[in-house]
């Protein structure tokens, strides 16, 4: 009865907040096993595509004359939407980036004619990809804001792009990057293993340390909602073998993102943003292998990035995923030159 009363009681806390989808996780294993997963949960169709870009790109912000300007100093595998944004990658430091949606965010206002420059929200992940090598590098250069982040309503729709960035690093270091009412919110630590979308991270946190007094072998919430997979993903992180055979661990890490997954052709009417999971993908930051799979594809693969050319003036390679391509195991064969894609700006 007690447990019941508990669960009655977290569910009508949450049931009055909006919950959007997508899940992300980190795995910290013997001898230097760090492997972050993500779920990428939407209610249409997201076009994915994976890209590998080289050191030396120069990267623009997208947002006018006032646009941040940079290029890159290390190369990355990354996964696209649209082939517009950069939502998920590893670099070749090891560093992870993943954006999720969190309907919270409220960003800085963008002056175009004042002095400081901006950056187009597509292009937020793999500004950190390209300029740093682990989580502490990141946090210290952006907690003092040196541009601002622009966002701009997704393309053909009237949703408002609100988004928050994760990182984790090949030490097993993390920091969760959120903007509230206007202003950035840092939350960096070893221990931020787990982030959803709702609520804010810093109420994430307190939600998972009243779970923590209920064992997951008694109960654990089941619903598809952001604090629910927050839960899971918690307890099920900490309960899979800790282990430094890749296979095992990867296979391991794989089998708690499907569990945070919304089952496929799941929607709500009254709640769009509960949404399907439209691909997962686990990067090991050990040995700089990401593995990819989709929902409408029968494999997993993976992109070995040290064994593709980093250096400057290297070319662009792209891996389609268009038209429900398959491909199976190591799939570095199977990239193909490309022109870089533009960034969506404003």
């Amino acid at each position: 009865m007690k447990y019941l009363f508990s669960i009655v009681f977290v569910v009508f806390l949450f049931l009055r907040k909006e919950t959007a989808a997508c899940t992300r996780v980190v795995y910290k294993g013997p001898n230097g096993t760090v492997i972050t997963a993500r779920s990428m949960d939407w209610k249409d169709e997201i076009s994915a595509n994976l890209w590998v870009f080289p050191r030396g790109m120069d990267r623009n912000g997208e947002v006018g004359p006032k646009s941040l300007k940079w290029t890159s100093k290390y190369g990355s595998v990354i996964s696209s939407a649209w082939d517009i944004a950069t939502v998920d990658g590893l670099n070749e430091k090891g560093l992870v980036a993943n954006v999720l949606w969190l309907v919270e965010s409220s960003y800085p206002k963008f002056n175009p004619a004042g002095d400081k420059q901006g950056i187009t929200i597509s292009a937020w992940a793999q500004y950190v990809l390209d300029n740093f090598a682990n989580v502490s590098e990141a946090v210290t250069a952006l907690r003092d804001e040196p541009f601002v982040v622009v966002s701009d309503y997704i393309p053909g729709t009237k949703k408002f792009a609100t988004l928050h960035l994760s990182i984790s690093d090949a030490s097993g270091d993390n920091a969760i990057f959120e903007y509230v009412n206007g202003k950035l919110m840092i939350h960096h630590d070893v221990a931020y293993t787990v982030m959803t979308n709702s609520p804010v991270f810093s109420e994430q946190l307190a939600l998972n340390s009243y779970w923590e007094g209920i064992p997951g072998t008694v109960m654990l919430p089941g619903t598809n909602r952001a604090a629910d997979r927050f839960v899971r993903a918690s307890y099920y992180i900490n309960a899979i073998p800790q282990t430094d055979d890749v296979r095992t661990a990867v296979a391991s890490v794989f089998s708690v993102i499907r569990n945070c997954s919304v089952p496929f052709g799941i929607s709500s009417p009254t709640e769009p943003n509960i949404s399907s999971t439209r691909w997962r993908s686990v990067a090991d930051q050990k040995n700089k292998i990401y593995y990819f799979e989709t929902v409408l594809t029968p494999n997993t693969f993976w992109v070995d990035l040290t064994k593709f050319d980093l250096q400057k003036g290297a070319k662009t390679m792209k891996l389609d995923l268009n038209q429900f391509a398959t491909y199976n195991g190591l799939s570095n064969s199977n990239f193909k030159v490309a022109d870089p894609f533009k960034f969506l700006g404003i």
